[in-house]
């Protein structure tokens, strides 16, 4: 069991995405996530399998060795806690921006700011930096309703082309950080499957670099 190569990643756009980079490291998953009710998919290699997982917990799995290594945006590591992974890889893909978001009217001077996201310790972090308070509320989709009804003044949220946005009559105001998916890697794994670990490591940097 200990030579299996087990990797963590999320169905959706970062599964098509990192699919031509699983593909130069040889590895073709044999079913298709979107269609196979398994959430572990077997591969063209017997001794790889890939584990479907909600994006938000694929560092969880990885961190504690469920998983040897994982595709993970960069939005989740930045709210994850943990401290058990290598991230030694930018794959470059599912781009977007975490940007700073509303109606452009401003705030009354001197009111304390309720911004609305998912994203809560980016949020903080991102306040922090600047020596400012504000107060978070956690949502978990829909943000762009909430400055509409009033619950937030501004939000924080992934932007791609802004059409959502601006259909509800909001705008980006401040960039915060740009995102990418990322290859991230167990400590432990490294180490007692350094050589695997590794060839996978560069069969996906040169994927990246074509």
């Amino acid at each position: 069991m200990n030579n299996i190569l087990t990797i963590a990643v999320s169905k959706g756009r970062i599964f098509k995405e990192a699919l031509p980079f699983l593909a130069a490291a040889g590895i073709v998953p044999q079913e298709d996530p979107a269609t196979s009710r398994k959430l572990i998919l077997p591969t063209n290699q017997d001794d790889v399998k890939l584990i479907i997982i909600r994006a938000s917990d694929v560092p969880t799995y990885v961190e504690y060795g469920a998983a040897d290594v994982g595709i993970a945006g960069k939005d989740v590591l930045m709210e994850y806690d943990g401290d058990g992974l290598y991230e030694p890889l930018d794959l470059k893909i599912a781009q977007c921006r975490m940007m700073l978001a509303g109606p452009r009217r401003a705030a009354p001077a001197g009111a304390r700011l309720r911004i609305a996201t998912k994203y809560v310790n980016s949020t903080r972090r991102y306040y922090a930096e600047q020596g400012k308070q504000v107060e978070i509320i956690k949502l978990y989709g829909s943000m762009e309703l909430a400055p509409l009804v009033k619950l937030a003044d501004l939000i924080v949220d992934l932007v791609d082309t802004g059409n959502t946005l601006r259909a509800n009559g909001l705008e980006p105001l401040e960039h915060i950080a740009d995102i990418s998916s990322r290859l991230i890697v167990n400590k432990a794994a490294m180490k007692m499957k350094h050589a695997r670990v590794k060839a996978f490591i560069r069969s996906m940097a040169e994927a990246v670099k074509k």
